[in-house]
């Protein structure tokens, strides 16, 4: 029995009624074809959201026209008779199951990118913007950049004829989104998209009719209300979106401005207000401080305070908890509750929440994965759910008579293989060499204590299921014979050498692996050649009270007391790192990194990366790449800077953060004695979360087509 009453109590804006209060965010994910037509991909994505018990999907980003203002490759358009049909299918497949869908009209604008890069169309404004300034792009790797051209776009200031275009084109989208069944409009104003370029005095400079006071930035939008109102039915649900702040861009919207505009929207008609933030695009760590917060609930403030200035539903969203959610609601903050990256996690949330089952909700671990997509011009995926996005290739449900398999390995990927088998109703045995399940995902819930999210989840969902754990267990030839297993699954991570670094056999030189059983209280002949008798001890009091498997005690207990020396050089820029740069900078530790590749955070996906390692450098951690010529001594690490010139830096100890690679060893001499074996996760290759989580699931996709 569910305790949100709040969140599941029916919502109300204007005509449209709906079950609950939980609204899927409109997020731009990329999956409709590349002509702008919705095909099967986008249906079966949305359909899997209303089946999961939303009660109002919003549509992401659908081009009123495509392709000028498009800002993504396979955006969904609304620019054209032609597009009706796939658009009917989608709002038909929604209501099957109970969903209201709103379509998101939008035109991106200075944002269209993409309109640019792809069909030379010029990007459309109130007037030339300032010049973007900052450190954004000093975080793409190079590879994240091959999907653009380079090329400066045009611009295209706009006239009163162009005004008139928009106007007209919204009206048109308005139309057609009625004639292709959605229950509701929602008017794109934020984001720096076209709309909001006028509404944001920096961005509009105009001294016309559209420039200027409060009243003239805002007429485009009043318009376009006024002229999708006429088109549609005078009661047909219509609301806009609007940046509550502009966050880092002086002389952006501010909220008393934001507050005013909402005032306006609604005396021109407008039914509600989903309330969102922007910022500037050309500060990197800003991109996960707005529409997307890092910080849970960053933008709730602003829509209490917009609720209480006018009198229609106010849509909040941004890093909310669901039990947060429903107190905000049943204090009048706002209305409803967008979800966007809970829901791309696990698109049974609501569903989960209403029967009482909150511990089965595949919980969001905020990599920015989903969010990452959309920079670099992908469809959306998302890390912890392999299904997001491929909803329409989800093999049916049944498999070809129980199996006995057998799962060597628990971290992310054994533990997931082993719940996909034991759901499908296989007889399934996880083999754990160690006394703890987790892997290393343990280690990177510790540094990133969003992780321990998901492996709390997976522990549990083991404990739940009819999976055969057997802790302390090798996964010997002679053992498996005793399990008869018809399919064995190894999936026991990637082999970690230490690479042959002058110095690297130091005493003070601990590789990756040695911090995890040092902080773990677990180990290993090396570790105890590197540590005192005094730490030994501490870590195996440790281990023997069980306290060193509790990771908040570690986390806890560590900033007090770690066997480590101020002065710390971690060599390896990628995800682990980076994570541990930001996990012993917490401590009181100088840290600095060397990484030979030009750009560190390789592993972290963009805009985590965005927001990541500018904070390690206004913490005092020092992040070096393109280094040679690495080597370690007694007390300094010494190298060249990615100049050439020679550096070097003071180290109490040093952390060799690299050298993992795929092990298939276990897998190979499996085969050999006669096994059926398939491989997951970082066995067959470094590929973190999602790819453990992804390489389960395929797996056992291919357990079940046998």
């Amino acid at each position: 029995m569910n305790t949100y009453s709040n969140l599941f109590s029916p919502g109300r804006i204007a005509t449209l009624e709906t079950r609950n209060r939980i609204v899927v965010a409109a997020m731009g994910v990329s999956l409709s074809e590349p002509d702008g037509t919705v095909g099967e991909r986008l249906i079966a994505y949305h359909e899997e959201q209303a089946r999961g018990g939303a009660g109002l999907i919003i549509s992401g980003v659908t081009g009123v026209g495509w392709p000028v203002g498009a800002v993504q490759p396979n955006q969904t358009a609304i620019s054209d008779d032609c597009f009706l049909p796939g658009l009917s299918t989608l709002t038909e497949r929604v209501h099957r199951h109970g969903a209201k869908i709103a379509a998101q009209l939008h035109h991106g604008g200075l944002v269209a990118g993409y309109s640019s890069d792809a069909f030379g169309e010029p990007l459309w404004a109130p007037c030339a913007p300032p010049a973007l300034k900052g450190d954004f792009m000093d975080y793409f790797l190079p590879e994240e950049t091959s999907g653009f051209s380079g090329k400066a776009p045009q611009l295209k200031i706009l006239e009163q004829a162009d005004i008139d275009a928009v106007v007209a084109s919204f009206a048109a989208a308005g139309a057609r989104a009625v004639k292709a069944g959605f229950d509701a409009i929602e008017l794109h104003a934020g984001h720096g998209y076209l709309l909001s370029s006028f509404l944001s005095p920096k961005t509009n400079t105009r001294t016309d009719r559209y420039g200027g006071a409060l009243e003239n930035r805002a007429r485009l939008l009043l318009e376009i209300i006024a002229a999708v109102r006429a088109a549609t039915e005078p009661d047909f649900p219509l609301w806009c979106k609007l940046d509550a702040c502009e966050f880092g861009k002086e002389g952006g919207i501010t909220l008393e401005q934001a507050i005013a505009t909402a005032r306006l929207a609604e005396a021109a008609g407008a039914d509600a207000i989903t309330v969102t933030s922007y910022h500037n695009a050309g500060i990197g760590k800003l991109h996960s401080a707005s529409n997307i917060p890092h910080q849970p609930e960053t933008n709730i403030p602003a829509a209490q305070a917009i609720k209480a200035a006018v009198t229609i539903p106010v849509i909040a969203s941004g890093r909310v908890e669901p039990a947060a959610a429903d107190a905000h609601i049943g204090a009048g903050k706002y209305d409803f509750i967008a979800m966007g990256r809970k829901l791309l996690a696990d698109p049974a949330l609501p569903n989960k929440l209403a029967a009482g089952q909150e511990a089965g909700i595949r919980p969001c671990i905020y990599c920015y994965t989903c969010v990452s997509c959309a920079y670099v011009r992908e469809p959306v995926r998302c890390a912890v759910n392999p299904e997001t996005g491929f909803e329409w290739e989800r093999l049916p449900e049944g498999h070809n008579g129980r199996k006995r398999a057998v799962v060597v390995g628990s971290g992310p990927a054994g533990m997931e293989a082993a719940c996909r088998l034991a759901d499908s109703g296989h007889h399934v045995t996880l083999l754990e060499k160690s006394n703890l399940l987790g892997g290393t995902l343990r280690f990177a819930a510790l540094a990133y204590p969003a992780n321990e999210r998901l492996l709390e989840w997976l522990q549990n969902r083991i404990a739940r299921s009819s999976v055969d754990v057997r802790l302390k267990a090798e996964a010997s030839p002679e053992l498996l014979r005793t399990l008869a297993p018809d399919v064995v699954i190894v999936a026991t991570g990637a082999r970690r050498d230490m690479p042959e670094i002058p110095g690297s056999h130091l005493p003070h030189v601990y590789s990756g692996d040695d911090l995890r059983q040092l902080l773990l209280g677990q180990s290993s002949a090396e570790l105890k050649r590197k540590t005192n008798l005094l730490t030994r001890l501490a870590t195996k009091i440790g281990a023997a009270i069980g306290s060193t498997a509790k990771l908040e005690f570690v986390r806890k207990v560590s900033r007090r007391w770690m066997p480590l020396g101020r002065n710390i050089v971690i060599i390896g820029g990628e995800l682990v790192g980076i994570e541990l740069a930001e996990f012993l900078n917490e401590r009181g530790r100088q840290v600095a990194v060397l990484e030979s590749a030009p750009r560190l955070g390789k592993g972290l996906l963009l805009v985590r990366r965005l927001r990541l390692l500018p904070e390690l450098k206004e913490h005092g951690v020092a992040l070096y790449g393109g280094v040679s010529n690495i080597v370690i001594a007694r007390a300094a690490v010494t190298f060249n800077d990615a100049r050439g010139e020679p550096r070097s830096l003071p180290a109490n100890h040093v952390i060799v953060a690299m050298g993992a690679t795929g092990d298939t060893s276990l897998a190979d001499q499996l085969r050999e004695d006669g096994f059926n074996v398939l491989t997951a996760g970082d066995c067959t290759g470094v590929s973190y979360i999602e790819g453990a989580i992804r390489g389960a699931a395929k797996a056992v996709g291919q357990i079940r087509a046998m």
